[in-house]
């Protein structure tokens, strides 16, 4: 069965309704939660409560507490995180808070942290920015981890080619690209030489490459390249005539570098992780900078988050900025560098919600996708 450019219009308005309501369901569920769990805390006491002011007058909290989405093994987490508790508990009270106690939990899911945020019944969370955006009913975005940057971040892909080879620098970035790189085949490098000499490429110079994605999950190797496919062409991933998904990156590069497919999508810049290989285990004989160029720069893809409850009867403004201010110096300390390094974060930036409407647009995507 054909459908009509119309009726195509009428399953996207249908996606886009449905998700509408799935989200209306999900905040009257996360407000019945909420509710509920109030209840129970004012009956048994409460997990973390409000104890006054201590002697030297700082504000007194019998417990602050810390979810960790399960990224990595938990007990490896719990291990490596330990030291953030006497951490968090000295900058707090240099912050005016004398916390008598944190307690680090890991989920057994992403969405267990996002659910305990929503119910008020964890106070902060280190989740990525696409739990944040599904759960943002009851959670806050106050501080967005940061990594090493890159020598290029323009969303202009010719840039990328003049300015290689890409190298890390020494500034922190809170977010990272993906892109869309072409490799040695004829059209791979057909299409470079049209992005170089500034020339529009089409969907149909598009249509005609051998592609390389990840899964459907894969924030760089597929949801953004989708996302940016449909905001430049109004088609998605799903449109184009010849697809292949790989198992990893290196896999993706791997039939780059041997012309069976054109073009990959993968997080920036992963070549500089496949330089060697290019010319050792992939058989190539000049350098990966000479033979791949960037076709496409995607969305800014923001980094995790450190996110507090909109429902944790602890919380409120000046607990988020001491929060802020904690945070960001555990962040500059060396110990503490040694602890956020169990994520990969280096560092912590004031965030604001904003930031994360790329994410948003992606969920959306995905929810359309499925």
């Amino acid at each position: 069965m054909i459908l009509s450019a119309k009726s195509g219009m009428i399953v996207r308005h249908f996606q886009k309704f449905k998700l509408s309501e799935e989200r209306k369901v999900r905040k009257f569920l996360l407000a019945f939660m909420t509710i509920l769990v109030s209840v129970v805390l004012i009956a048994c006491g409460g997990t973390s409560t409000d104890s006054g002011t201590a002697e030297n007058g700082n504000k007194k909290l019998d417990k602050l507490s810390i979810g960790f989405v399960p990224s990595r093994d938990p007990e490896e987490i719990i291990t490596a995180t330990e030291p953030l508790k006497e951490l968090l508990k000295s900058e707090l009270a240099t912050l005016g808070y004398e916390v008598g106690e944190v307690e680090i939990s890991v989920g057994t899911n992403y969405e267990a942290v996002g659910e305990a945020l929503s119910a008020g019944t964890t106070d902060i969370g280190l989740i990525p920015g696409g739990t944040y955006v599904l759960y943002d009913d009851g959670a806050e975005v106050i501080l967005t981890a940061t990594r090493s940057g890159l020598s290029n971040d323009s969303d202009d892909a010719a840039d990328w080619n003049k300015n290689e080879p890409t190298e890390p620098t020494t500034d922190q970035a809170t977010s990272y690209r993906a892109l869309l790189i072409a490799g040695p085949s004829e059209k791979g490098q057909a299409i470079a030489k049209k992005v170089n000499n500034g020339e529009e490429i089409t969907f149909e110079d598009l249509d005609a490459l051998n592609w390389n994605v990840m899964s459907s999950s894969s924030p760089a190797g597929y949801i953004y390249p989708a996302l940016w496919l449909q905001k430049n062409f109004d088609k998605t991933i799903t449109d184009l005539s010849k697809v292949v998904q790989a198992d990893s990156y290196g896999s993706a590069f791997a039939r780059l570098a041997a012309g069976q497919t054109d073009v990959l999508v993968t997080y920036a810049d992963a070549r500089r992780d496949n330089v060697e290989k290019w010319t050792t285990e992939f058989g190539r004989e000049a350098s990966i900078w000479e033979e791949t160029d960037v076709i496409g720069v995607m969305p800014a893809i923001y980094n995790d988050t450190i996110s507090v409850s909109k429902n944790s009867e602890i919380m409120d403004d000046d607990l988020k900025a001491a929060l802020q201010k904690a945070f960001i110096n555990i962040g500059n300390s060396e110990e503490g560098k040694k602890v956020i390094s169990i994520y990969s974060h280096e560092g912590y930036q004031i965030a604001k919600d904003s930031d994360y409407d790329n994410e948003r647009a992606a969920q959306e995507l995905v929810q359309q996708l499925q």
